[in-house]
Parts: structure tokens; sequence; C-alpha cells
């Protein structure tokens, strides 16, 4: 990548979502822009044994995010890495394992509806973002199927969140400019209500041209032409019911690579036509307080993706889901229990070739989830959950499968500076559904019989230390995958490595750095990145630093950080893998007269590195084009 300089203004009838939590979250003793303190807080269950390994993206990130991309909303948490240089393109990976096996829900609704592996299955717009939880390793029961390696939660901008208090009508415009792919993006969020009722719209339009790598090069395939779109309504009554529907849609359809993952091959370029959407229908009591608390989700997600060249081909695929849960809130913590289903389909079609496959995958399953306090210094986290698998493959196969899961975390303060912190579990996955643009290779004479279920072990270990503002933490993980599916295939994959982290705050600003190292094997033996695909990527150790500072000047705050990877030796036959460093920075100014409009510069690989990020695919092949 090349240097690139952004341009960012903000013009809010109130202040952005971000912002507007920077104001109350500064009544939080310790609380900076990029201390992820805040968004930790909001989530109801912070401080639960199995929240202990929980990463939250902080308020800066998510702000800078909103004209970026998913690399720069997790940029500052090296155990999640981005790779891919456009956002159809972006594959997510924690702890070195594929984000295709952790539940991944937006508002709620599940995700990762595999279509095509050359784009990624979860693609999402930051700027419709309000908060970010990554839960690593050890997922809960009530985390739903398929949660084999943790979770990821997404939750999209609440009405209420963006108005605050005293107003019933608001929004913000964001416009901004990058001059490497001459990038320019508008988006437009508002909201009102009216007694118990709230409305949200939110829209967004990014264009541009291909971007210019750090050598010098013009990539071809990479311009920006996207469309989303957000609406939330939400009413809750003055006892608390509250009940909320959210709909979004992302689209980008314009000429990419041919693999779109892959870089190199500009005079055979194609249409990659891409829309994802999702919706989720809420309702939950806010005021609930006994042993009667609750709650339903029912949600539909949807990735469609049609490349006409050269085989005409329609790649289709759709998750729905539903959840019904009662928490039982006690003196010492919660119980959740309840019933989830999922639905998966997959399908492609090719109507001039005359081809038609699908896959289709119904599971229902039974959870409780305890998180309890039993002493000040002790909180534990303890569930199982049982599923049943019906699944049905391109042939009309049926085969059935079903299992149970548990899992057990637990920390404890040693001191009132030291908590101990780990965490197991044994998760039952099923058979997946495979991406849809390689059903062709599954015709007969291929029998689902010989694919085994998958089951997933995980363990994390760790250690947290805090005085002051001074925050040191780290953990020791390992995820292996049993009859992980590979096509036709079982085999067995593996992730085992370690985190450290290391946060302070003085009077005018934050620091933090995080390091992540890796190693993935399949069947015992560390391999390339094909044979590792949809499961994991070889990582290697990556990290990341960021600093936020006051200037002293009212409302200028400056900033940036550092994206980095060491050397990694591959097996023989394979390119090792070249370190790099990247360095940004950024200005930001709010005028004290005009508190509602902020104006942020950023210059992002400030040096020219010529490089791709550890996550991005191919790097271990000689000759490819990243």
């Amino acid at each position: 990548m090349a240097t690139t300089i952004t341009k960012a203004i903000l013009l809010a009838g109130t202040a952005s979502v971000a912002l507007a939590a920077q104001g109350r979250a500064q009544q939080l003793e310790g609380y900076y822009a990029l201390d992820p303190l805040y968004f930790e807080q909001l989530d109801s269950l912070s401080g639960a044994a199995d929240r202990a390994t929980s990463m939250y993206v902080s308020g800066r990130e998510l702000e800078h995010a909103r004209t970026g991309d998913l690399k720069d909303l997790f940029s500052g948490i090296a155990p999640v890495s981005v790779g891919g240089a456009i956002p159809i393109a972006q594959k997510i990976f924690v702890n070195g394992v594929d984000m295709l096996n952790l539940g991944v829900v937006v508002d709620g609704t599940a995700q990762n509806n595999r279509t095509f592996h050359h784009a990624t299955a979860n693609a999402i717009d930051p700027g419709l973002l309000e908060e970010v939880r990554v839960d690593a390793t050890v997922s809960p029961a009530d985390a739903g199927p398929y949660a084999l390696a943790g979770s990821v939660g997404f939750e999209t901008i609440d009405p209420e969140r963006l108005l605050g208090e005293g107003r019933n009508f608001g929004g913000n415009l964001r416009l901004s400019y990058s001059d490497n792919g001459e990038t320019f993006q508008r988006a437009l969020t508002l909201a009102g209500r009216t007694g118990g009722l709230s409305v949200l719209g939110y829209v967004k339009r990014a264009t541009g041209e291909d971007y210019v790598t750090g050598g010098g090069d013009t990539m071809g395939g990479t311009a920006a032409d996207l469309d989303s779109l957000l609406g939330k309504i939400a009413y809750e009554s003055e006892s608390g019911h509250r009940l909320e529907f959210s709909g979004q849609q992302l689209r980008d359809d314009t000429l990419r690579q041919f693999r779109a993952n892959f870089g190199g091959d500009d005079t055979n370029l194609r249409t990659y036509d891409t829309t994802r959407t999702s919706y989720s229908l809420r309702y939950e009591n806010t005021a609930a307080t006994g042993l009667w608390d609750p709650s339903a989700h029912i949600g539909y997600s949807e990735s469609d993706i049609i490349i006409d060249f050269p085989y005409d081909s329609n790649g289709l695929s759709w998750t729905k889901s539903a959840t019904l849960m009662n928490t039982f809130n006690l003196a010492t913590g919660t119980v959740k229990a309840g019933y989830d289903w999922r639905e998966r389909f997959g399908e492609y079609d090719s109507p001039a070739f005359d081809e038609y496959q699908t896959e289709h995958s119904v599971t229902h399953g039974v959870f409780a989830q305890a998180r309890l306090d039993p002493t000040d210094a002790l909180g534990l986290s303890f569930g199982a959950r049982y599923d049943w698998q019906e699944f049905e493959g391109v042939t009309g196969k049926e085969v059935s499968h079903s299992g149970a899961s548990g899992n057990v975390s637990a920390t404890y303060a040693v001191t009132n500076e030291l908590t101990l912190r780990g965490g197991v579990s044994s998760v039952f996955g099923g058979v997946d559904i495979e991406d849809n643009y390689t059903y062709w290779e599954f015709l007969p004479p291929f029998d689902y019989g010989t694919l085994d279920p998958a089951r997933a072990r995980n363990a994390s270990l760790g250690l947290d230390w805090e005085r002051g503002r001074l925050k040191l933490g780290g953990e020791l993980f390992i995820t292996q995958i049993d009859n992980a599916r590979g096509g036709t295939d079982n085999f067995d994959f593996e992730s085992r490595g370690f985190n450290i982290g290391a946060s302070y705050g003085w009077d005018t600003g934050f620091a933090r750095f995080t390091l992540s190292k890796s190693d993935t094997t399949v069947d015992g033996d560390r391999t390339d990145s094909y044979d590792q695909l949809d499961f994991g990527a070889p990582l290697g150790t990556v990290m990341a630093f960021e600093v936020d500072q006051e200037t002293g000047i009212d409302g200028l705050n400056v900033g940036g950080g550092i994206d980095a990877a060491l050397d990694y030796e591959m097996p023989s036959g394979l390119e090792d893998l070249e370190g790099y460093t990247v360095v940004n920075a950024y200005a930001e100014y709010v005028p004290p007269q005009l508190d509602n409009i902020t104006v942020r510069a950023s210059v992002d690989n400030l040096f020219d590195t010529e490089y791709a990020d550890r996550a991005t695919y191919g790097s271990d092949y000689a000759g490819f084009t990243t």
C-alpha cells in the first residue's frame, strides 16, 4: 500500500456517536479516546468471567473507521488481523482462526454466509456501527451454534444514543476524501423520536479510482464503488418493554481482479456484483430485574454474489435465525437459558451452463449459561448446550448429527492489582455449509456420509495487572478443530500462541500496545495458505501501537500508530513471510466555538512501505502478487 492522505469533515445537528459517547465517558476515571473502557462498560455482561478475554473497539478506532474499512476498525487490536485491500475481499482472523469459525452476529442476527472463497463472508460498513466486541477462543453457550473458536458481536447505531439527552431530532453528515485512489465518501445519518418511538436512517456512498501501491504501481480492480444503507425503528414503553427492528444493505458492483482477493492481473478484470443484507427483530425488557426477564430475536442475513464472466455464476447464501431466552437475575449473578434455531442455505446457479446445486442445514439447540460471583475475588462462568442438525447436500443426500457442548471460565483476583483468568470449552460444530461457488466439485459419486461432524476444543490461560493508569495483560491460547470440513474431506486444524498487551493513560493522552503470535497447523503440520483456507492463516507475530495526545491548543488532538509484523519462516518449498513496519498519523480538530464540527486529517503508510497485511492471502507463494 502507498501513502494515503485522508481528510474528513463532520457536520452534525448533534455530535457523532463516538464524540457523544466521549463526552459522557469522560466522567469515568482514566477514560481516553483510545481506551475501550467506555464501550466495555456498555456491555451488560462486562466483568463476567467469560468476558475476561473479550476485546472492545475503542471510540477513536470506531470514529476513524467510519470513513475507512475493517482494517481501520481493528487497527489497535493485534489478535484481530484483517487481510485484503478492498472491503469485499477483507477476511478477519482472531488468534489465527478465520472468523467463519466464530459465532458472528449483527444486531443479534447470525452472519457467516459463505459464497465465494475469493470474497469475504463478513463485509460490514464500519460507518453504521456503534459497538464491536470480540470474544476470543472460548465462547459461552448462549453465543449460539457454530461458535467454534469464539464469537464477534456488532451493534449498529441506536437512535437514542445518537440523539443523547434532551434532543428529539438530529444527525450527522460525514464527508471524506483520500488522495490515493481519489476516494470520495459521503454519509448521512438522521434520527428522531417522539414518546417511546425512535427511528434512524443511514445512507453512504463511496466512489473512487484504483489505488497505487507503496512501490508506485497502480493496482487494478481496487476502485471504490460502494452503497450502504441502514434503517432502524424502536419502541420502548415506560415499563421497559422494548421492540426493535433494523435492516441494512451493503452493495459493491464494479470491476475487480479475476479473483477479488488476488492482485497483479489488471488485463483480466471482471465485474463482481455483491449484495449483503441483514435484518433483525428483537424484544427485551430493559427494566426487568427478577427471575422473569425474557427476550426474543428473529433474524435473516443474506449474501449474493453475481459474476457473469465466464460461467454466468450466481451464488446466493442465507441464514435464518431465532432465539428465545430468559435471564434469571440472581443475587450473585445471572443464568441465561433458552432455545435457538439456525437454518442455513447455499445455492450456486448458472442458467447458461444448466448448473444448479444447493446445500441446506437446520440446527436446533437448547442452552444454559451461568455467570456468577461467589466471592468478591472469584468470578465463574459455565454453561452447556445440545444441538441437533439435519443436513442435505448437493446430491440430495441427507445426514443427521447431534452433540453436546460445554464451557467453563474463571477469574480470580489474587490482589487488588493482579487477576488470574482462564477458560476451556468443547464445542459441537456439525457439518458446515461450504462455499457455493465450489459445489460443482461435489457432484456424484461424492457421499456426504463420509463427512464427520466437527468438534472444537479451546483453552486460554492469562493474567491482568493494573496499577494506577498502567495496565498489563496477556494469555496463552489454543484452538483445535477436529474433522474440519475442506470440501469433501475432513482434516484437523489447530492454532496456538499467545497475546500480550499494555496501555497507559496520562492527563492529556493515552497509548496502547498489543502483540499476538499464532502458529497454525493442518493435520499436525505447518502448511500453506490454501491448505488452511476458511480455517486459518500463517500469521506469525503481528503488533499494533497507538497513541493519542492533546496538544494544548483547545480542540486539537494528534496521534498515530504502527502496524507491524515480524519475519515468519515457512515450511520448505514456500516463501518465508517478510516483516514490515507501517506508520500512520492523524490530527483532529473540534473548533471550540463550533463543537458540532470535527475536521480530521490522516496520513496512512507515511513512509510508502510496499507490503501486504500479514492476513492477506498468498504471500507464501513465489511469484504471487498480493
